[in-house]
């Protein structure tokens, strides 16, 4: 099975759960990514990201316990499957294949 493709926001959230371990959820993914990222994402695209890294197999999903306040609600909380650790180490060689011979040079020349 070829690895899956991942986007900017997919492979910062995917990262995000596995940093977060076991406080991944929705709110808190979100959170880190505007922390890490200094962009604020909107719920709905969070929640999108996430629900498609499911569709992929590359996370998987479970319904917390409510929280302890009354009328408290579950959480969605998140965790990487191996295919996930496998997506985002193969990013990591990808782009440090990219950056391979580049180094730090302080005038490139640009076309």
């Amino acid at each position: 099975m070829p690895a899956a493709t991942l986007g900017k926001l997919e492979l910062a959230a995917l990262l995000a759960v596995a940093r977060l371990d076991d406080e991944a959820y929705g709110l808190a993914v979100r959170a880190h990514l505007a922390g890490v990222t200094g962009r604020d994402y909107s719920v709905g695209a969070v929640y999108t990201t996430l629900q498609r890294l499911e569709d992929k197999g590359l996370l998987r999903s479970h319904a917390s316990e409510p929280l302890p306040v009354r009328g408290g609600r579950s959480r969605r909380h998140f965790s990487v499957t191996a295919a996930g650790a496998r997506a985002f180490r193969e990013a990591e060689r990808t782009a440090a294949a990219l950056w391979a011979g580049v180094g730090s040079f302080t005038k490139p020349r640009l076309a």
